[in-house]
């Protein structure tokens, strides 16, 4: 069995009115992403990312060509990144990152999903020190030792690599990634990334069953309902 790390939004997106938040997330991802590092993809490997993620979780391309609009323009809303953290129902661990034009509302409103299942945000600091920050590439493959020389003469820093199920794994710090993610293409030639991201990974994971895990469902629910809210990361196993 694997490290554990989470499938962001594609989990979300069941009915046409969670479709509806999944593509509103990533354009407002997409448009910050854009404003912030340049609206060309290949001068900008995040967004080229990011883009390529949303399109495999079916966001419609007038929705990122939108968004990459309204960056161009060079107007529109200005974001701030915010990362909430807390610990949830059945003392699991979470972190909560966020796109906000209004900080003071994006707190009160997470505050408000831990108060509804009688659980408790933290201070910074207070449950991040147990996940690593780490990027994260899953590809077709069946020899990890050709892609660990690859990265290796790449001087990325590899955390961890699994083969499992004709799938290999890479883990490397969050600030290996555009090297990591070269190295590999560079290696391999045309790849194509099941994952290809950054996020935070448990240490360790808290088994839920019963009224705990319920209550963990809907603490999930009642923040990917929040506009705000980009990512959900946590040591639950669900």
């Amino acid at each position: 069995m694997g490290r554990a790390f989470q499938n962001r939004k594609e989990s979300m997106a069941k009915t046409s009115d969670q479709k509806a938040k999944v593509y509103s997330k990533y354009g407002r991802e997409i448009y910050v992403c854009a404003k912030s590092g340049g609206i060309d993809p290949n001068g900008n490997l995040t967004l080229r990312s990011l883009i390529e993620r949303a399109k495999k979780d079916q966001v419609p391309t007038h929705v990122i060509d939108k968004a990459i609009d309204k960056a161009k323009g060079g107007g529109g809303e200005d974001f701030d990144t915010a990362r909430y953290e807390g610990f949830g129902p059945g003392n699991t661990m979470v972190i909560i990152d966020c796109l906000s034009d209004n900080p003071n509302r994006t707190f009160g409103d997470v505050r408000t999903c831990f108060n509804k299942v009688k659980c408790k945000i933290g201070g910074q600091g207070s449950v991040s020190h147990m996940f690593d920050h780490s990027a994260i590439f899953v590809f077709a493959g069946n020899d990890e030792e050709v892609v660990l020389e690859a990265l290796m003469m790449a001087d990325v820093d590899v955390t961890d690599i699994e083969l499992e199920d004709g799938k290999v794994t890479v883990f490397a710090p969050n600030t290996d990634y555009g090297k990591a993610k070269s190295a590999l293409t560079e290696a391999l030639g045309n790849i194509e990334f099941e994952v290809d991201e950054i996020q935070f990974v448990a240490q360790n994971t808290s088994p839920l069953e019963g009224e705990e895990l319920e209550k963990f469902e809907h603490f999930l629910e009642l923040l990917n309902d929040l506009d705000d809210v980009q990512n959900v990361y946590h040591n639950a196993e669900l």
